[in-house]
């Protein structure tokens, strides 16, 4: 049992942590965003010269804004995956990927080639039919004067 408490603690921080970099990452071009797009009210400094001393970034409230959403967000996850229903989902995708038979190099090529050929000959199906078909309603519409 302990094993298996360690193996879910272990899940949860590993899915908690990779959200939180998507998170962090999707707070940071918010605050781009809103900074470029209204530079004269949400990106604007609060004040003259007040400058977040560790990030060089001046106090705006498009960086309060993200700063708020990230603190959320996070508060958020750490919620949601507290759940023993997630936790217990975690552990069981884990323990299922573990059984998983992965592709060796070779069999990814093949596969790989396989998809290319068949893209490549779907592409050029395509073309010629709607080649043909662009044709064929263009004789119909300009020369039959339907």
């Amino acid at each position: 049992m302990a094993y298996r408490k360690d193996q879910g603690r272990l899940a949860r921080m590993t899915t908690f942590w990779s959200l939180a970099v998507l998170l962090a990452y999707g707070c940071i071009r918010m605050r781009a965003e809103l900074t470029g797009k209204f530079p004269d009210s949400i990106g604007s400094s609060l004040s003259d010269g007040l400058v977040i001393p560790l990030v060089n970034l001046p106090l705006s409230p498009a960086l309060i804004a993200s700063v708020a959403a990230l603190v959320v967000g996070l508060w958020f996850l750490n919620r949601t995956l507290d759940r023993p229903k997630n936790a217990d989902l975690l552990i069981e995708t884990e323990s299922e990927l573990r059984k998983v038979t992965w592709p060796t190099v070779d069999e990814t090529v093949d596969g790989s080639v396989v998809v290319i050929v068949v893209v490549l000959f779907l592409m050029g199906f395509m073309a010629a039919a709607d080649f043909v078909l662009g044709r064929g309603f263009t004789y119909i519409l300009t020369e039959l004067g339907v």
